[in-house]
């Protein structure tokens, strides 16, 4: 299996792009890394690693699309691009089974549904990424951000995939919240009244009803199903708040000598593993759910770290069948029959 990466999308690209595709290598004998983007740099990188160099391969580009680019137009535009590349590789070669990328979520978005193509059946592609929970599990949030307006329809396959992501990632049957404003099904507006009721009713989801926003790392539910508008904010604010309540812990315990005595003589692994399990750099990136092959949004700040879990995550992804998973959910929902034909 062949995991494109685009090694010149992200902040910390091309180094660290690189020397976390790399990394990967060392820990899944069983693919090989195909990079877009300016040869040169790339090779320099390189040229500090160890590696099996019969399992790394370069695809010569000479642009880059930025994040003050628009989409559209350099998707269509700037063909030579690390991205486009890419992208072309995915969608062309039998043997290319994943997609990573650290760059412009919009290209991204954009990109993947222009040059890849999306599943046949699916309304909206949408974005997923993994959160830990209280209980030393994982949640999936799906929209986070590529769908601001929603239809019931569109809520239905976000649920649907989903659940099949859930599946790829080890669990037998994924609890499916939607996050609304009150577990009460009346609760919310039109569109989450109309999406309770049509998620009440599909087939190959185990749907446990409404949930609010503090409820999503609860550890109750592995789906929490989001329009693209709410569940951005709500991971935005779900970060925001991890790294607020750290600096305030830091502050509180740098104010006093017996503070500062006891965090390094009994909390300071505490408060290290807490640290570690919120670093979404562990987690690898988004996957793009709805789209003809496995595509992993990276965050844009992404170290190595993030970049070789993102490339193991579609290996993983790949590996269990993820896409054919999805259309088999789809095609046994039988939508029309529970109402959400439009």
């Amino acid at each position: 299996m062949k995991i494109a990466v685009d090694a010149m999308g992200g902040d910390n690209a091309p180094a660290e792009i690189v020397r976390g595709a790399v990394n990967a290598l060392a820990q899944a004998d069983d693919i090989s890394i195909l990079f877009t983007g300016d040869e040169a740099q790339i090779r320099q990188c390189l040229s500090s690693l160890r590696y099996d160099a019969a399992r790394v391969e370069i695809l010569p580009t000479t642009e880059v699309i930025t994040n003050d680019d628009v989409p559209t137009v350099a998707i269509r535009q700037k063909k030579d691009s690390s991205l486009v590349a890419a992208l072309r590789l995915l969608k062309e070669e039998e043997e290319v089974q994943g997609l990573v990328c650290a760059g412009s979520t919009g290209a991204v978005l954009t990109g993947a549904i222009l040059r890849v193509g999306r599943i046949r059946g699916i309304s909206r592609p949408a974005v997923c990424p993994v959160l830990p929970t209280a209980t030393g599990g994982r949640v999936l949030i799906i929209d986070a951000g590529a769908n601001a307006e929603c239809k019931p329809l569109n809520l239905a396959h976000f649920a649907l995939m989903g659940t099949a992501y859930a599946k790829a990632c080890g669990v037998e049957s994924p609890r499916v919240g939607l996050v609304t404003n009150g577990t009460e099904e009346h609760k919310g507006d039109p569109l989450h009244q109309e999406a309770h009721a049509l998620l009440k009713t599909l087939k190959g989801i185990r749907f446990v009803g409404n949930i609010e926003g503090r409820d999503i790392m609860s550890g109750d539910i592995d789906v929490a199903v989001c329009d693209g508008f709410s569940g951005n904010v709500a991971l935005k604010s779900i970060e925001g708040a991890a790294s607020a309540v750290m600096k305030i812990i830091k502050n509180s315990i740098m104010q006093s000598f017996s503070a500062k005595l006891g965090y390094a003589l009994f909390m300071k692994k505490a408060f290290k593993g807490i640290k570690e399990k919120m670093d979404y750099h562990k987690y690898g990136g988004a996957v793009l759910l709805g789209i003809e092959k496995v595509v992993i949004k990276s965050h844009g700040s992404s170290n190595a770290d993030s970049i070789c879990a993102s490339v193991l995550q579609a290996r993983s992804a790949a590996k269990a069948g993820l896409i054919g998973d999805i259309k088999a959910l789809l095609a046994d929902a039988d939508l029309e029959a529970a109402g959400g034909a439009n």
